[in-house]
């Protein structure tokens, strides 16, 4: 089997995502598919009340931010406060970059970073319709982040870190833009088990599916070591296993791969 390119990688992702920003808006946001963290499912905010999501918070966000998208939810755990800068790195459609806005409050700012040029101007039309003022999207990867250094109290980020195929550099350009003290807040798929060969070699459908590109719990720890971070944490949640399951039905991968919180901080 020929082995792709980290771009190649990229350019996989980014198509898969294309595909799901175009057709939820030709579909008026009724298109049916399966309940992959990186797939369009029926019923959003159903989805996305399994993902730990508060009817509220469901009811908060512009419409058509919510794109059912995610493997937890990262805003809740970020504890944000009034005045910080946070940074949403995959924000799709801006939805946790909206609720992220409302508790940072006018005085704070939130800027989305997402590589799909399609799903950065969703999320720009919802903030123009919206009215919402603190947030701003920008085109770019998150290997190399259109972000000056040491400007970005919080980095929240939910099921996208897993779908780089250079996670190191991803830590790394988290860290560079974090100030000191800044730190970290992700929902992200971890591995609890050797991925079988036919799950883990496939580089299209399940790689850009959230599932065959997720790392060990200790390569993740060596990784955010290595870039600098400290007071690292990363706690799985085996309850994802329940809407995991449906990721890939009859492929059982709830009993390889877990959705886990993940915290450090930039000293």
């Amino acid at each position: 089997m020929k082995k792709l390119t980290n771009d190649e990688i990229r350019q996989n992702v980014r198509l898969r995502y294309k595909q799901v920003a175009v057709q939820i808006t030709e579909t008026n946001n009724s298109c049916c598919s399966t309940d992959s963290c990186c797939d369009t499912p029926t019923d959003f905010n159903a989805i996305s009340n399994k993902l730990g999501y508060s009817s509220e918070e469901l009811s908060a966000v512009p419409e058509g931010a919510n794109l059912g998208l995610g493997c937890g939810n990262p805003q809740a755990i970020a504890e944000l406060k009034s005045g910080e800068v946070v940074l949403d790195l995959g924000s799709g459609g801006g939805f946790d970059c909206f609720l992220a806005a409302r508790q940072v409050s006018e005085t704070g700012h939130v800027i989305g970073v997402d590589m799909t040029p399609e799903m950065v101007s969703r999320a720009r039309s919802n903030a123009g319709k919206s009215g919402v003022v603190n947030t701003e999207f920008r085109l770019g990867e998150i290997e190399y982040l259109p972000i000056a250094d040491q400007i970005v109290n919080v980095i929240i980020s939910n099921c996208v870190i897993n779908l780089s195929p250079d996670k190191q550099q991803v830590f790394n350009e988290a860290f560079r833009v974090l100030q000191p003290g800044g730190r970290l807040a992700i929902s992200d798929i971890v591995t609890t088990a050797e991925l079988p060969p036919e799950i883990k070699n496939d580089l299209n459908e399940l790689y850009s599916g959230c599932i065959s590109g997720a790392s060990s719990i200790e390569e993740l720890k060596a990784m955010l070591q290595c870039s600098g971070f400290n007071n690292i944490s990363i706690e799985p949640k085996d309850e994802s296993k329940s809407f995991i399951k449906d990721w890939v039905p009859g492929a059982n991968v709830d009993n390889y791969i877990v959705s886990a919180v993940i915290k450090a901080n930039k000293p």
